[in-house]
């Protein structure tokens, strides 16, 4: 699209598909998707999709179609083969070849099968239809307005969103919620009068394979259809759920289901009618069946009018204490979506316990691509490495990993908007393409998806331009973690809008979210011995790991104990100069991030070198802010100086 930032499917990225000889065998809507990209391609750079006897270069074949999304691809004789028997698969098959571009041309290749390890891969939009007064028009968005909703209706011109929809099916989403999960008055209408704009964008993202979603509210038998209750066990309200589902159905026949935050920072739930979230979800699972839909019902569950002078109560146990008295009683087709920590997107957290420990129930395990709370897509904060570590963690005695446990999929809460570069800060979109990646294949390795994206998105002619790419991008997380809050104690942000430091912005209000720092420490002791308990919430090994003081990990010491500010940690260092230490090092991997950037003036695109150099600017502002304000608090605190002589206000 002219003006738009083409991101991971730039032109360059389908020459060597358009300077060939291709044949496509096979019918149906994805079938022709797949040979519109080609003819554009060949159009662009001269060669041709024929239905004339061979030898052809590329041969891309659809036997049957019984939706699977897996492909095989090989290479014989001087050609490439993509077969597949699901439309969706020969889809991922074509994406497949245009990530590897010329290579899938050269060598032999043996026929090897291809397919996602997950059966969702979805992206949660925070987008609001009409502009909310206190949210805007995308709650926790940071690339803009939404790219659905406009003056609160469907946006007129969808061809943005089918742009959007080719995006995520080359980096292998298959789904898509497309409003806000905190639903307004707006937002709940979409089930009844404003229906066929859901519809108008589901036929966009069709094209692509991707099944539009909605979130609802628990509420919205009252709020739509005058009921006076909405038990979940309410005759009446099921029967309401049961019509608002076929219409829903009538009009878009490959809707996904719902995405339900209930109970949750205000949001109406089943626990004002004394039901279980089990009976709330299977009211609405029970809607669905009929027509193959599934509700995503999220965990994410807790007090937040939390006493801050109780130390009993620990809103990191709350999930846990929710849902896994109500393992095996969910249906099949409900599937509780469960954020990868158990407090919310911090720069780290340790893994859920929830995850592992409910093996008669689907879980889908949902990241945050949004950068909320890890710089705001106005710092470089490649997330690849947290998520990879998050997926590879083993639960339930280690017998699986995260990403082996998540049956019900990888949910992500989406990073782009309208503006031109889809996710602000164009560097952020590597966040976007490694989510995608690691949903179809969670063992992968990050770095080389990031550097797959890297060639995709800025091509292969200068390797000084990789390298310089892959130096700022591949530590961004560590850097982020180093000058904001340290050893896992989270938070310490501005209230509300979560951007730059107040490390006591959070620490007697009702959110659950402190650090409990005094003259003598810091940390939050969630051991069994002296504290909330939630350590005992793991299996073992984990549960002895985190409880004890010498095998707990430094990166997460302050979110399960807390601890003197002289403790010694593995590293050898004092947690007070841990602190200090890293807090400078941050400041100095950002400054030397933005010198690396400004050396790769001449090999970037002048517009998007420039948004880039605006977002360096300010992250080196934020940093600084970050350093000064943790470092002069901890020292205030303690009263313990910089070891190192440095200037600590």
């Amino acid at each position: 699209m002219q003006g738009v930032d083409p991101a991971w499917l730039p032109d360059g990225a389908f020459r060597p598909i358009g300077t060939r000889r291709t044949l496509i065998r096979g019918s149906g809507p994805l079938v022709d998707t797949v040979r519109g990209e080609v003819a554009e391609a060949c159009r662009r750079f001269g060669g041709s999709v024929s239905r004339e006897p061979g030898p052809y270069d590329l041969v891309l074949e659809l036997d049957g179609d019984d939706g699977s999304e897996g492909f095989t691809f090989g290479r014989r004789d001087g050609c490439t083969t993509v077969t597949a028997s699901g439309a969706r698969g020969l889809l991922y098959g074509f994406f497949h070849v245009v990530r590897l571009g010329e290579a899938a041309f050269l060598d032999e290749a043996r026929l090897t099968s291809h397919g996602p390890r997950l059966p969702l891969r979805m992206l949660d939009h925070w987008d609001n239809v009409a502009v909310h007064p206190v949210m805007g028009q995308v709650e926790r968005g940071y690339s803009g307005g939404s790219l659905f909703w406009a003056d609160g209706r469907a946006r007129g011109d969808l061809e943005r969103v089918r742009a959007y929809g080719r995006l995520l099916a080359a980096c292998g989403i298959n789904a898509v919620a497309v409003n806000n999960v905190n639903v307004h008055a707006a937002e709940a209408r979409l089930l009844t009068d404003r229906l066929p704009e859901v519809a108008d964008i589901a036929g966009a993202l069709r094209a692509y394979g991707i099944r539009v979603h909605l979130s609802v509210t628990f509420a919205a038998p009252m709020v739509l259809g005058g009921l006076p209750t909405a038990d979940p066990l309410d005759p009446d309200v099921s029967s309401w759920w049961v019509e608002a589902v076929r219409r829903v159905y009538r009009t878009i026949p490959d809707f996904g289901g719902f995405v339900v935050k209930a109970d949750s920072e205000g949001q109406p739930g089943p626990f004002a009618y004394g039901r279980s979230h089990a009976d709330g979800a299977n009211m609405l699972a029970a809607a669905l069946a009929p027509h193959g839909g599934t509700v995503h019902w999220r965990a994410f569950v807790y007090d937040h009018h939390q006493d801050w002078r109780d130390r009993s109560t620990d809103r990191a146990r709350a999930a846990y204490d929710h849902f896994v008295p109500l393992d095996g009683e969910f249906a099949a087709n409900a599937v509780l979506q469960v954020k990868h920590g158990p407090m919310d997107f911090q720069v780290r957290e340790p893994v859920s316990p929830l995850i592992g420990a409910m093996p008669g129930t689907r879980l889908a395990v949902e990241f945050q691509v949004t950068q909320e709370y890890t710089g705001q897509q106005r710092h470089v904060c490649w997330l690849g490495p947290m998520w990879s570590e998050v997926l590879r963690f083993g639960v339930g005695g280690g017998e699986s990993t995260v990403g082996e446990s998540a049956r019900g999929g990888l949910v992500a809460v989406s990073n782009a908007g309208d503006d031109p570069f889809w996710t602000g800060h164009p560097l952020a979109q590597a966040n976007l393409y490694t989510f995608g990646r690691l949903a179809w294949e969670p063992g992968a390795d990050p770095h080389r998806v990031l550097d797959e994206w890297i060639r995709l998105s800025f091509g292969t002619a200068d390797p000084a331009l990789a390298a310089g790419l892959r130096s700022i991008l591949d530590g961004s997380w560590r850097t982020y973690e180093k000058y904001t809050a340290p050893l896992g104690v989270g938070f310490m942000v501005q209230p509300g809008h979560h951007y730059g430091p107040s490390v006591d912005g959070y620490e007697y209000s009702p959110w659950g979210t402190y650090h409990f720092a005094d003259r003598d420490g810091v940390g939050v002791d969630r051991s069994v011995a002296s504290g909330t308990g939630y350590a005992g919430q793991y299996g073992k090994p984990w549960a002895e790991v985190y409880e004890s003081l010498v095998s707990c990990p430094d990166e997460l010491l302050l979110f399960f104990h807390h601890v003197l500010y002289g403790h010694m940690l593995k590293s050898g260092k004092t947690v007070i100069q841990h602190i200090y230490d890293t807090h400078f090092e941050g400041v100095e991997e950002v400054e030397a991030a933005r010198e690396v950037w400004a050396s790769l003036v001449d090999l970037v695109d002048p517009a998007r070198h420039a948004r880039v150099t605006e977002r360096f600017e300010e992250q080196l502002r934020s940093a600084r802010e970050w350093r000064d304000q943790v470092n002069s608090y901890f020292f205030r605190k303690s009263g313990v100086p910089d070891e190192r002589g440095r200037v600590v206000y």
